[in-house]
């Protein structure tokens, strides 16, 4: 028999509802029936398995990943922490994707209009594998805010995009972590469909001062936890905007 506190349900009402007209594509994206559950099939839940010989030496390194020739223009930053379980055990050989805008706000993406310009040595977008503790980290340069077509003059703040993988594709996770200060954070309209504001405060990297960093570079960590009364929100429609 598992141990009373082996096993965390997640809690649902942390999370936003899947309307929420305060950001406005909830309106159109949200579910008009009720969702099926289906059975994960056995390929889904044991394959693939990743491992680190599938990474580049500089998956990692977001300023140097895509670099031609020269930097990436912003603020340097290294993002560092662990994906832990319910139980604050880590959770080794995770697959950690993420990805962003560049300093000035905008995306290496055909469908981003915002009028900031693209940074030709900066794609914005990379990967790791947590080690045997859990540890995850990358460096990036921070992204800046850009406004979305929501309300009048609706901002994200700065954000980076995380996808968090099992043992297999069907056990994906995605979510947003933000930066500890920005003063936009209150403002978003994502954010706040999370009704509960300490579920907010979650997504809210902290800067780490007693990091060991190279010169010129800041620190901020952010764990990522996957169920449990300090789990982080994992929401497949925050990955829009």
């Amino acid at each position: 028999m598992p141990y009373a506190n082996e096993f965390h349900q997640r809690d649902v009402d942390a999370h936003p509802p899947a309307l929420t007209p305060i950001y406005k594509t909830s309106v159109l994206r949200s579910p008009r029936f009720a969702l099926w559950s289906l059975q994960n099939s056995l390929s889904e839940v044991t394959g693939p398995v990743f491992g680190h010989d599938e990474l580049g030496p500089l998956d990692n390194d977001l300023v140097r990943n895509y670099a031609h020739g020269g930097d990436p223009i912003g603020e340097r930053i290294i993002v560092h922490g662990r994906v832990l379980d319910g139980n604050a055990r880590p959770v080794p050989n995770v697959l950690v994707e993420f990805w962003q805008a560049n300093a000035a706000g905008r995306y290496r993406h055909a469908n981003d209009r915002y009028e900031a310009p693209i940074d030709p040595n900066f794609g914005g977008c990379g990967r790791c594998i947590t080690d045997g503790e859990g540890r995850y980290f990358f460096r990036t340069v921070k992204p800046g805010a850009y406004p979305f077509r929501n309300r009048v003059n609706d901002w994200r703040p700065a954000h980076i995009h995380y996808s968090v993988f099992g043992s297999g594709f069907a056990q994906r996770l995605i979510t947003q972590m933000y930066f500890e200060g920005d003063p936009l954070i209150p403002h978003d309209a994502i954010l706040g469909t999370i009704p509960d504001p300490k579920a907010r405060e979650r997504l809210v990297a902290k800067l780490d001062l007693n990091a060991s960093v190279p010169l010129h570079t800041l620190a901020y960590k952010w764990d990522i936890v996957l169920r449990g009364s300090r789990s982080i929100l994992f929401e497949n429609r925050l990955q829009g905007n």
